[in-house]
């Protein structure tokens, strides 16, 4: 799944919101929301596979993490489209400046 589609879901939203403060454990993590475990891991398994977060086993705990590489993915895919977009803004300004001011007013 792709990341953005991932995190359009605002209960994984909030998991990454959370993780962002550290790491967490898969049963504190399912403390937060008023679902059953299987569905907070249903979701936490979106979002592993989407790239976003990173799971451990530690002892008999499953502890979860942001994955910076997702994330770094996405900056990625994001600056590109500011590029994009920001060529685009300046040449409409450009554009808007040398146009002829005709004195109306909507």
């Amino acid at each position: 799944m792709n990341a953005f589609a991932a995190l359009a879901d605002p209960t994984r939203l909030r998991i990454v919101e959370m993780l962002a403060q550290g790491e967490r454990s898969a049963g504190d993590i399912a403390a937060q929301f008023a679902m059953s475990g299987p569905a907070v891991s249903q979701h936490l398994k979106v979002l592993r596979e989407a790239g976003l977060i990173a799971v451990r086993a530690e002892a008999q705990r499953r502890i979860y993490a942001l994955d910076r590489n997702g994330f770094d993915a996405m900056e990625q895919w994001l600056s590109r489209v500011r590029r994009f977009w920001g060529g685009r803004l300046d040449e409409l300004e450009r554009q808007l400046r040398a146009a002829p001011d005709t004195g109306e007013t909507s």
